[in-house]
């Protein structure tokens, strides 16, 4: 039985303890056509986990409330939601800094008063969960709430915008689809005027953001979940390309299980090592990730791909 039933019995008994009528197991079951055992299981959940003041009254033959200011916590979670709303919340305080503001704080606040209602204390949440994130770029606040402002109203957006691609800044004008963080830094997903396509702005490199009163339409054909998960990483295009990766024996060890994308492809050789397929747009970030598992991967395909790790790997030759 789902938990909102579970529920719908706690506050039923709830309701009759209040109004003095001295419910118990057999009243319980009666009501809801369930076994005294599991009358019984209700009654000490809420005494024991929601900390329901229930004494049971001989004399009555009924329960009744030693705390007359009692109330019984208006949200009910299962395990698996308790979990995540402590994750939820973890992740959120992590994730926020200064930038996003006392919004954040607002909501954290709240989920924070929840999982006490469910017994669960502050400190223990912090000493028990944490994310740790690095190499992340933060956005100051005003410019955050300028881009979520756009991306929630549909208007556009007028920005200076700082790429390593360029030694200056250049002033762009687009129509912002969709805020992501990815790995702990603020990325904008959006269609901008002076390149005629989209792109993916960082959103810690803006300057100087204004919100146009001119608002646009995202296209029918255009769908964010399917854009994400179009290839790997963060950055995307039209052009995709299968890699396949593979790991050494021993680098395979600590590989497997790994998911890089959600339609991967897994292989394992005879000798032991492991070879991955997966769909990538842009070489950039899968060079910087094949990079850093040295001499225990090597790039079967493509071949373009294998030239620019081979160009890289005699470059850091060169430096040792």
């Amino acid at each position: 039985m789902g938990s909102k039933n579970i529920y719908e019995r706690f506050i039923w008994f709830d309701d009759r303890v209040k109004q003095k009528r001295y419910p118990n197991t057999t009243s319980l079951s009666k009501q809801f056509e369930i076994s005294i055992k599991t009358a019984q299981r209700d009654v000490e959940f809420m005494r024991d986990r929601l900390n329901c003041p229930l004494f049971y009254d001989p004399s009555r033959k009924g329960y009744f409330y030693e705390d007359d200011t009692f109330s019984l916590p208006l949200i009910y979670l299962s395990s698996e939601e308790l979990s995540s709303l402590l994750i939820a919340r973890k992740f959120l305080q992590d994730i926020s800094e200064s930038y996003i503001g006392d919004e954040i704080s607002s909501v954290i606040q709240k989920i924070t008063a929840i999982l006490k209602k469910h017994m669960v204390e502050e400190n223990l949440i912090d000493e028990a969960l944490s994310f740790q994130l690095i190499q992340y770029s933060t956005a100051p606040e005003e410019i955050f709430k300028g881009v979520l402002e756009g991306c929630l109203q549909r208007k556009s957006l007028h920005f200076q915008y700082y790429s390593p691609a360029y030694e200056d800044a250049t002033v762009r004008t687009a129509d912002p689809y969709h805020l992501l963080n990815y790995m702990g830094t603020w990325h904008l997903i959006a269609y901008c005027h002076t390149k005629k396509n989209l792109r993916n702005f960082v959103v810690g490199r803006m300057r100087d953001l204004k919100v146009l009163d001119t608002t646009f339409s995202i296209p029918r054909e255009f769908h964010i979940k399917e854009y994400l998960q179009s290839a790997f990483g963060i950055y995307k295009g039209k052009s995709i390309n299968q890699v396949t990766l593979r790991f050494s024996p021993l680098k395979s060890k600590w590989i497997a299980g790994q998911i890089w994308h959600k339609d991967q492809k897994v292989n394992y050789l005879q000798d032991g090592s492991l070879e991955l397929t997966f769909p990538v747009a842009n070489f950039a970030e899968i060079t910087m990730e094949i990079l850093k598992h040295g001499a225990g991967v090597e790039v079967v395909k493509p071949k373009a791909l294998r030239e620019i790790i081979k160009h890289e790997a005699k470059n850091i030759f060169k430096i040792y």
